[in-house]
């Protein structure tokens, strides 16, 4: 192909690669609301959706039950999910470009596994602050002490798991560097919970499973504030998350400070992953998932483009995933296992593609 041919078909490309995330995202926002309202309609007691929307714009429904189901229950468990779905797909964006790994995410990477650690230190070892996680009411101050808990030890995984990726370039070493970390944080919260009541037990393993139903209306206002700053740290750092992709010496080059990079993208992934986890346990496959899913869907590298992509998709996606859950009648599917029939086929086809056999990013 000559250089004229080349400047010629890249010329064509530029437009359609401009004009797929002009009629995407677009789409993605109007299938957000539906799939929100739709999830806001299902449940045991099915409410159709004009009366969801009656109610949600101040109106009553035609029933007075309507109302407090919809707005005592399913809207809280449907804000749940769709803010957990946004922060896992954009902590794994970040952690994808930060590594430069294909299959680096929250779960994967065991940044999960630490928050839980956090929560299991609090919960398991003083047995008196369970409502927190479960759902019970202990006010601010407990739910606090158990995100702030799951934060840190999502930042003391993080944070060895960025140093080793620094030193050994190999994707797949940090890949099983970071499971090997998860699995032995696994092993010490098996010794906590060897002591404990059966009871309690039994509450951290349904928790275990991954739920959105655990956050109820007076723990949003400490969950949705702690998300939505998360997810402005991405949308803050475009630009920079752009530069990375090619290097860091090349993000050097253009005068930007890669360690501060690092830092705010740290403390963003831990808060979103941490977050998560605090209220909804440890949630696999969505943060692998959803960035690959995302690219597909937009057709661009772009974070200015990637970013609302990944928080749109993660929330349909998280959403779809509880309603699943909710399909077995008078009980609940587990969610990681919903979870897991959506990421595992993606992070199949990502390693299916990848060349040589080898992770790429």
């Amino acid at each position: 192909m000559s250089a004229e041919t080349t400047i010629e078909v890249a010329a064509v490309a530029a437009p359609r690669r401009r004009t797929l995330p002009a009629i995407m995202l677009p789409a993605l926002g109007v299938l957000f609301v539906a799939v929100f309202l739709l999830s806001i309609g299902r449940g045991s007691v099915a409410i159709p959706v004009d009366q969801v929307v009656a109610i949600l714009l101040g109106g009553e429904g035609d029933r007075a039950s309507w109302s407090v189901i919809v707005m005592d229950v399913r809207i809280p468990r449907a804000i749940t999910a769709a803010l957990s779905g946004a922060a896992l797909g954009v902590a794994g964006l970040q952690m994808q470009t930060l590594l430069r790994n294909p299959l680096a995410d929250p779960f994967v990477l065991g940044i999960s596994s630490g928050a839980s650690l956090g929560v299991a230190v609090v919960v398991l070892g003083t047995g008196s602050t369970v409502g927190a996680v479960f759902g019970a009411g202990l006010g601010l101050t407990g739910d606090l002490a158990i995100t702030a808990a799951a934060i840190i030890g999502a930042l003391l995984v993080l944070i060895p798991v960025l140093a080793i990726s620094a030193r050994v370039r190999n994707p797949a070493t940090v890949l099983v560097v970071g499971l090997m970390l998860g699995y032995g944080i696994q092993g010490f919260v098996s010794i906590l919970s060897a002591g404990t009541s059966p009871e309690l037990l039994q509450r951290w393993m349904f928790w275990s499973f991954g739920s959105f139903t655990g956050v109820t209306a007076n723990k949003l206002p400490i969950f949705a504030p702690l998300i939505v700053l998360g997810i402005a740290v991405a949308f803050l750092t475009v630009r920079q998350l752009n530069v990375l992709l090619l290097s860091e010496n090349y993000a050097r080059s253009m005068g930007l400070n890669a360690g501060r990079m690092r830092i705010a993208t740290l403390g963003g992934a831990a808060v979103l992953a941490g977050t998560v986890t605090a209220f909804c346990g440890p949630i696999a496959f969505l943060g692998v998932a959803i960035p690959h899913i995302a690219r597909g869907v937009l057709g661009t590298s772009d974070h200015r483009l990637l970013v609302p992509g990944v928080v749109l998709i993660g929330a349909i996606l998280a959403i779809a995933a509880q309603m699943i859950a909710l399909l077995a009648g008078d009980g609940v599917l587990p969610l990681n296992a919903v979870t897991a029939l959506i990421g595992a086929p993606v992070v199949v086809a990502v390693l299916l593609r990848s060349r040589r056999g080898a992770f790429v990013s």
